[in-house]
């Protein structure tokens, strides 16, 4: 059996403070706020963005940061010095690099060449080296390599996403959502939709439902090249797509592990030309600038908001402002790499304002 490389006291205190560290970011940006969004108040219908982009490193993947860095201190995984490796498509390297750069430790973050310069520019700017891979789909196991070489840590966030995340509450995000929910004129929930990167926050919020006896409803939505929702509409779970999600954040060429069908009620594909003109038309209607991955989200909301409306039922729908537009300045926002993508964002536009204007949904 192989020897155990066993924690001397001098390790075990650095952990400990580690620990205590990354704990005390949790009461400085646990809370989000909970934005309604401007919907007909005639319908009876309302809607919330749960704003994550204004965590310390701008984004919904900092709850999951801090959750993997205490999993990982926890379980002896990390110690003075050990280089933290993460496979990413930007925002979560960048909260791991906050975090690595508040315990002193070396950062490397494996992403696909595509990820925006943006997101390269803010984990560099936390002390940390971008490795880049021509091909999304070797992400993982460039950077299975890279922490091999370097004798570090691969977080796997696909992996332990809905391993290190507290869904029984510990004001993780659906907690935070029921309690700020709680006054509203319905406070529960008749949906709340997620996109899937990791699978981590839809796991979460659908066991916290189930836990807590909720009747909401969890949609996740997937966009176009990734491999959650063609799994889920066949029940072939080794379904692999082998291309990258235009949409970083979500989407991933294969089904990962903290990906939990089973509390999934429905899923719906939006393309990707649909998630681009909703952010867009949304970045309007707020007066400041969203991530694709919340016009994805708001896609899907609106999608079923339909239908709600349709079937004459009253109640709220939650979804959630993962990250600012800022990210995506040269690319999202950038009618030259729409263009460039072949994407044509009038017809998608044209449902959604019909949408916001008759609560009729014709994509």
């Amino acid at each position: 059996m192989e020897q155990l490389d066993r924690c001397s006291d001098m390790d075990r205190a650095w952990v400990s403070e580690a620990i205590t560290r990354v704990s005390a970011d949790l009461n400085r940006s646990a809370d989000t706020h909970l934005l309604p969004f401007p919907l007909p108040p005639a319908w009876g219908i309302d809607l919330y963005l749960k704003d994550e982009s204004v965590h310390p490193t701008g984004s919904l993947k900092h709850r999951l940061a801090r959750s993997l860095f205490l999993h990982a201190l926890c379980n002896g995984w990390i110690r003075p010095g050990t280089t933290i490796v993460e496979a990413s498509s930007g925002s979560t390297a960048v909260s791991e690099a906050y975090f690595a750069r508040m315990l002193g430790l070396p950062f490397v973050a494996v992403m696909p060449a595509s990820t925006s310069k943006e997101k390269c520019e803010l984990i560099e700017f936390q002390g940390a080296a971008c490795h880049l891979v021509n091909d999304p789909a070797q992400v993982v196991a460039a950077a299975i390599s890279v922490a091999r070489e370097r004798g570090g840590h691969f977080m796997d966030q696909f992996t332990y996403a809905e391993r290190a995340t507290d869904w029984r509450g510990n004001n993780n995000i659906a907690e935070s959502i029921f309690q700020q929910m709680s006054r509203e004129r319905h406070p529960v929930p008749t949906w709340i939709v997620v996109g899937a990167g990791t699978g981590g926050t839809s796991a979460t919020i659908g066991r916290y439902v189930r836990y807590q006896r909720h009747c909401t409803k969890i949609c996740v939505v997937d966009p176009e090249n990734s491999a959650f929702y063609p799994a889920y509409e066949s029940g072939d779970w080794s379904t692999v797509t082998g291309k990258g999600s235009r949409i970083e954040g979500i989407g991933r060429p294969r089904v990962e592990a903290s990906f939990l069908p089973s509390i999934v009620d429905k899923m719906i594909l939006v393309p990707d030309a649909a998630s681009l003109a909703t952010m867009r038309i949304t970045s309007e209607l707020l007066g400041r600038r969203v991530g694709g991955s919340t016009g994805t989200n708001l896609w899907g909301a609106f999608a079923l908001i339909a239908g709600m409306l349709a079937r004459g039922e009253k109640g709220s729908v939650v979804t959630l402002l993962c990250d600012g537009g800022e990210r995506y300045a040269n690319t999202y926002y950038n009618d030259g790499w729409i263009a460039e993508q072949g994407l044509d964002l009038s017809g998608p536009s044209q449902t959604v304002q019909e949408f916001l204007h008759s609560g009729q949904w014709r994509p």
